[in-house]
Parts: C-alpha cells; structure tokens; sequence
C-alpha cells in the first residue's frame, strides 16, 4: 500500500541543467572545503542576492563530480522556505493514517539524511525555536538525526550536507540563531555585488540588452543609498532583473521600474517618490 500523500514542505530539486551563478569572492571555494570535510554552512546576507541559487549551483557542481549511477535517480538539493509556522515535525516526518493502518512519511530532512542530498532551510529563524534544536546533532561529529516518535536513531548518509540562511537586515532579538546554533556552522556572507558584477547578472539572467542592464543597476545602487534616510532594504538583485525581463517583455523601462521596484520595495509614497526621481535621473 502507498502511504498517502501529504503537503510537502520541502521542494525537491533534481538540477538536470547547471544553475548559474556568478562568484562574487571564494565562496565558491570555501563551500567545496566544507562540503568536502562535510561541515555544516550557514548563509548570511540580504533577501535577494543570490543565497538560493549559490546553493542550487552548489549542489550542481558537487554532485556532478560524483557521476555514479546512484546520483543520476535521486536528488541532490532539498530546499525548505522557512516561516513561522514550521515546526519540527514538518521537517523530521509523521504517522499518517493511510486506510486501516498507520504509516510513516519522512519528512524533507529526514530524506535527505537519508539519501546525502544537502538539505537547505532557507531563513531558519523564521521557523519555530524546536526547528532549530533538531538539526543540532547533525552539525557535529555525530552526524544523527533523532526520530522520536520512531525511536529511530539516524545516521546521516555520508555526502548529506545541511545549509542554513537567513537575513540578518531581518532580525530582531526574539528572531535570532542562539549562539549553542551559530557556533555549529561555517559562515559565508553575502551582499549585493558592485554595479559591473550586477549588470552582467541582469543581463545574462534576463536577456536585456548591456546598456539597460548597467543603468538598471546603478539605479540598484542609488535605491540602497537610501538607507541612510531611512529605508532599511533597498532593492534586491531579483527585483532588478524581474525590472529587465518586463523591459524585454516590452514594457517601457520607467514603467518597469514603477511595478517592479517602486511599488514592490515599499508603501511608503515618500519613498516611492524618491525612487522615481532616481529613475528619473538614470533613464532616458
């Protein structure tokens, strides 16, 4: 008998195609060392800026490097978007009724220790505080996950990795990773790249032409300058090439901006205002 089918909270990635991803420093590098001494990674930086697809392209590159015929059936990346609602369970498993009987579903961690898939919870303090303390014996040498409700005791596959993220613009006291969980994880940080860096990825991702693209990322720059009168954000390297692809889409390019970056960072009419004027100036 199938056991039944419940909503999965984690999204399976099988990488038929490399994700790509333009290295802004060695962190590249430092994450094959990780990887290859299996320490766990945590990624720190701002919504937007390539976290996800680092660790898509990640994945890609290691598991590629191990061409077995087990790795071309399973897959390599188990992604979990974090929230407030994320216990737990959700990500160990449970016993669901499946007609007369009751059976065990793993959940998206528990598959991935159990196949050596790296397994990324992306914005971890957004999950509830028990989320977090399951992971802990999986982040040092003992390399296991407890499943109390089966009693079982879980010994990682030995190419499973765990990667964590979150923003720590975010963060307020009550939303943090207590130190007892920080100090488990190798830490790389990410930021937003220069503006040549996020041209080329504008462009490449969106297919806008080179001089479009430039112009869209300096005006990337400007929106995060308003940080200092008070805007805490800025704009994300997404919502910058989502502003692209509506230009190739055939939507005027201040229009673009309007829906995609104005309105889409804030609510705030003084703010909004402030952005056109730097569109404005950097469009003709």
């Amino acid at each position: 008998m199938n056991p039944p089918s419940v909503p999965d909270r984690g999204q399976a990635h099988r990488l038929n195609s490399e994700p790509w991803y333009l290295p802004l420093g060695d962190e590249v590098e430092v994450f094959e060392a990780a990887y290859a001494a299996r320490l766990p990674v945590l990624l720190k930086g701002p919504t937007g800026c390539g976290k996800t697809r680092f660790v898509e392209h990640m994945a890609w590159r290691l598991y590629r490097q191990q061409d077995t015929p087990r790795r071309a059936l399973e897959t390599p990346l188990m992604t979990v978007a974090c929230h407030e609602d994320l216990t737990a369970t959700d990500l160990v498993g449970r016993f669901l009724l499946s007609g007369d009987e009751t059976v065990w579903v793993d959940g998206p961690l528990t598959r991935a220790v159990r196949s050596g898939a790296i397994c990324y919870l992306d914005e971890v303090v957004e999950a509830r505080k028990d989320t977090t303390v399951v992971v802990h014996a999986l982040t040092d040498h003992r390399r296991l996950l407890p499943i109390e409700k089966t009693g079982e005791l879980l010994d990682a596959h030995p190419d499973f990795l765990l990667v964590i993220s979150y923003n720590p613009g975010y963060q307020s006291v009550l939303k943090d990773l207590k130190p007892s969980t920080r100090q488990r994880f190798v830490s790389l940080e990410f930021d937003y790249p220069d503006v040549a860096t996020e041209a080329t990825i504008i462009a490449h991702e969106s297919g806008v032409d080179a001089a479009t693209a430039e112009r869209l990322a300096l005006i990337g720059q400007k929106v995060r300058n308003l940080r200092e009168h008070g805007f805490e954000e800025g704009v994300s390297t997404r919502l910058l090439i989502y502003t692209a692809q509506l230009v190739v889409g055939g939507i005027a390019p201040r229009r673009a901006c309007d829906v995609a970056i104005a309105r889409a960072v804030t609510d705030d009419p003084g703010v909004q205002e402030a952005v056109a004027e730097i569109v404005d100036v950097l469009l003709p």
